[in-house]
């Protein structure tokens, strides 16, 4: 096969780095047992496969060329440090001494790749490092465009990835899978940063979009990810709800970025393989006495996803599901939900009391969905001007763009 043209070489590893940076990452941490070193010589083998391959073709297996590249360019740089530093050498020695077929058995690259999660997502790393070191490291993405995704400068961003690092070094956090004894507990804070990617896009917190499909793309990657190499209920429940969540997702804003609320929105707009998918992993998961808030969550999507209309929605299963995640989950918010739940099932008079509640204990106090709730019991219920009252509260309270202008655009209906 003659060496292909650079544009297209350049597309092809560029394509390449999107999908097999996180495996070859992770197996690179194992031979080297340094993140900064694996990532350096990461990036040195893609570089030198840009030279190379324009010379000699692609290579049939293009991983195990990048990580046995690269392990040999970390090699070069230890050597280099070895000149002033005695001990290095050992680590040469011992780096040599794991050579061999790297990268060429899929069920060693899994593992690799599970263990690199579980460092990425170590409870010692403070949570905005976990997710910008889990998007960084396991998904592939660039610095620029995870700080794009989370309105926050490069600089800044680098500065948490560099602070998660440092954490990982001076904790001497051990890059491997926990014992079944620690496992429950750290894959709740693994799920928990995919759940935080996941959210950040289908809802984000500032800005001028309601979502970036980017971030929710990578979360849902992640979650099969986990789902192939753990595929406990949980897991497999956080799947199904990011699937349901994001079957919604062209119907959920107007052309124009509007907001559209769940039942105004157009369900021809709905992914069905998407609903058809997360139906199918709910069921599973719940057939598992293992399942937990995830699943449960997903189980309320589902009945969503399969209402023909607002009006053929089963209320009443989702206020059931509600009462089962309150007892496993009791937060605020999903006190909230059920609340809403309950307005639907049985009138605003009676959501509105449940949301009072809520509001009573001051949890929510600067939450703007709880006001924004309350604001519609009381438009329901025709009392204008607690209404429109509500409602300048919750916008006081939200730095979204789309959902700013849904409130005002309340707020001028009352008028």
């Amino acid at each position: 096969m003659p060496p292909p043209v650079p544009e297209q070489l350049s597309k092809t590893i560029e394509t390449l780095y999107r999908s097999e940076s996180g495996r070859v990452l992770a197996t690179l941490v194992r031979l080297l047992g340094d993140l900064d070193l694996a990532e350096e010589a990461m990036h040195e083998a893609f570089a030198a496969a840009l030279e190379s391959w324009a010379q000699t073709g692609i290579p049939e297996k293009p991983r195990p060329w990048l990580i046995s590249t690269a392990r040999f360019k970390a090699i070069d740089v230890i050597r280099r440090r070895a000149r002033f530093d005695g001990a290095q050498k050992q680590l040469v020695a011992h780096i040599e001494s794991r050579g061999g077929n790297e990268g060429n058995r899929e069920e060693e690259i899994d593992d690799d790749r599970l263990r690199l999660i579980f460092t990425c997502c170590h409870p010692a790393l403070p949570p905005e490092g976990q997710v910008a070191l889990t998007l960084r490291e396991i998904c592939g993405l660039t610095t620029e465009e995870i700080a794009r995704a989370f309105l926050v400068t490069p600089a800044a961003l680098a500065q948490r990835i560099v602070r998660a690092k440092a954490k990982i070094r001076e904790a001497a956090i051990p890059y491997e899978v926990p014992g079944p004894h620690e496992l429950p507990e750290r894959m709740d804070a693994v799920l928990q940063v995919v759940y935080l990617v996941f959210n950040e896009g289908y809802s984000a917190a500032a800005g001028a979009e309601v979502t970036r499909a980017e971030l929710t793309g990578e979360a849902i990657r992640l979650g099969r990810l986990l789902a192939e190499l753990q595929p406990e209920p949980e897991v497999v429940g956080l799947l199904a709800l990011m699937l349901l969540q994001e079957s919604r997702r062209a119907a959920r804003t107007s052309p124009a970025g509007e907001l559209i609320l769940l039942e105004n929105q157009d369900r021809t707009l709905w992914n069905r393989e998407q609903i058809a998918e997360g139906v199918a992993l709910v069921e599973k998961a719940l057939q598992s006495r293992g399942f937990g808030s995830y699943t449960l969550q997903a189980a309320i999507a589902a009945v969503h996803a399969q209402a023909a209309s607002p009006a053929a929605t089963d209320w009443r299963e989702i206020v059931a599901r509600y009462d089962q995640l309150v007892r496993m989950q009791p937060s605020p918010v999903v006190h909230l939900n059920r609340a809403v739940a309950i307005a639907m099932r049985d009138g605003p008079e009676a959501g509105l009391t449940h949301i009072d509640a809520v509001l009573e204990n001051g949890d929510l106090a600067n939450y703007y969905l709880a006001h924004s709730a309350r604001a519609e019991m009381y438009r329901r219920l025709g009392r204008t001007a607690e209404a429109r009252s509500a409602y300048e509260k919750a916008l006081a309270l939200t730095r979204q763009e789309p959902e700013r202008q849904f409130l005002q655009a309340r707020i001028r209906q009352l008028k």
